[in-house]
């Protein structure tokens, strides 16, 4: 399923901010944010993700778009806002039915709604998203550590190798009739020091 993300809609919906330093603070809390969904979303996640932010007051030679651990980063340089720009990938997304939309936005929602869109509020949406495991950074196939498979996945895969029939219960192997109850399981005198030890 594709992700867009309203970018600063989802970043006051967290507790997120960047560290202290030079770069303004808008700047260092959207690093902050987009390091935190690399390490939260699995690489085919954020392969299939675009994120939207303002641009209004943006420092000069800001890009249009960029790219951080896979994920696309959108800036509204030549809209209004953001939600315009997000309204029009709404609108021009080719597959608007496997898309889903983060953000708390009515205007935003109403885009992904009549396009038959799924939409999620953005604190729900980053609830969700604490819920998982932190890996230590962006990770890539084959990298090492396996990322973590979800519910869905998990059951999808014990279906694929749940046996068609149950097994039956093991049985002893049959034993010729003339030798039945010929001899006990067990040589007489086995496990008597275990009844010796049992109080009386």
């Amino acid at each position: 399923m594709s992700l867009l993300i309203d970018g600063y809609n989802l970043l006051h919906a967290t507790d997120i901010f960047g560290d202290e330093g030079s770069a303004p603070s808008f700047q260092r809390s959207r690093e902050a944010l987009l390091a935190f969904l690399a390490k939260a979303l699995h690489e085919v996640e954020r392969l299939q993700t675009t994120i939207v932010f303002d641009a209004a007051g943006a420092p000069p030679g800001l890009p249009h778009t960029d790219s951080v651990a896979g994920l696309q980063v959108r800036y509204a340089r030549d809209y209004p806002d953001a939600d315009a720009l997000l309204e029009e990938l709404i609108e021009e997304h080719p597959a608007p039915r496997g898309l889903l939309v983060v953000s708390s936005d009515h205007r935003v929602q109403r885009a992904a709604r009549r396009r038959g869109a799924k939409y999620c509020d953005s604190d729900r949406w980053y609830a969700e998203l604490c819920r998982r495991p932190l890996r230590s950074g962006p990770q890539r196939a084959g990298d090492g550590e396996k990322p973590a498979q979800s519910a869905a996945e998990i059951a999808y895969w014990m279906r694929q190798f749940e046996p068609a029939e149950p097994f039956p219960p093991s049985a002893p192997p049959e034993q010729p009739a003339d030798q039945l109850g010929a001899q006990p399981p067990f040589p007489p005198g086995y496990a008597d020091d275990l009844l010796a030890d049992e109080p009386s």
